[in-house]
């Protein structure tokens, strides 16, 4: 993975990696990005999304930003553009079983992969946020920082937020004390203050410190 000078983050995601590779045959580029690494609770997801090769998608997405820059219902918003637009998408999870049993990284990757099953077509290269796919043999660009650089990591920012997101509001409806719905499992005072008060449920992951560190 390449360092980044910080000159080189655009004011918004562009397609410049994605016209490279464009340019040189490789049309189904795949932008992956995840959402929920660092929460407590619930799964880690991950999506996929294959920009149509085409100039003009930068137009009809130019609102998408990495997700954590964007207002809630603006992500709901462009979530149902970005898959209208996209040639395809997919979403795929790993639970938080997965996640206490092989790691928070590898949970991720597993995800990711899931995300790549999920897509309805065959994938040629992918542009990844941060990581690699070292089980994947699919050509692969790691880029840090790319859900600011690359619009394809971006758009998957944004499916991989608001399906994450989606699925811990339903999880609020069986565990309500704990306001999912609210904090989505990552770590505010709110949460903590429900797990003192309450100690873990069966979606909390128990290799995470706030539960390592309860007697």
């Amino acid at each position: 993975m390449r360092r980044y000078d910080p000159a080189e983050i655009p004011a918004y995601p562009n397609l410049a990696f994605e016209l490279n590779l464009w340019d040189s045959g490789t049309l189904f580029v795949a932008g992956l990005d995840e959402a929920g690494r660092g929460a407590w609770a619930g799964p880690v997801s991950a999506a996929a999304v294959i920009l149509p090769a085409d100039t003009g998608v930068l137009e009809r997405l130019s609102g998408v930003r990495d997700s954590k820059q964007m207002l809630a219902a603006n992500r709901q918003r462009w979530a149902v553009e970005i898959r209208a637009v996209a040639a395809a998408w997919g979403v795929g999870f790993a639970s938080h079983v997965e996640i206490d049993q092989n790691g928070i990284v590898p949970a991720t990757r597993l995800a990711m992969q899931r995300a790549l099953q999920n897509c309805a077509c065959a994938v040629e290269h992918l542009l990844v946020d941060a990581l690699s796919l070292p089980e994947i043999t699919t050509p692969q660009t790691a880029l840090i920082k790319g859900d600011a650089r690359s619009l394809s990591i971006a758009a998957a920012s944004v499916l991989a937020k608001t399906a994450r997101d989606q699925l811990l509001i339903e999880l609020d409806r069986s565990y309500p004390q704990y306001g999912f719905a609210r904090h989505k499992g990552y770590g505010t005072a709110v949460h903590r203050a429900a797990i003192d008060l309450l100690g873990a449920c069966p979606i909390h992951r128990l290799s995470f410190a706030p539960f390592r560190l309860l007697d």
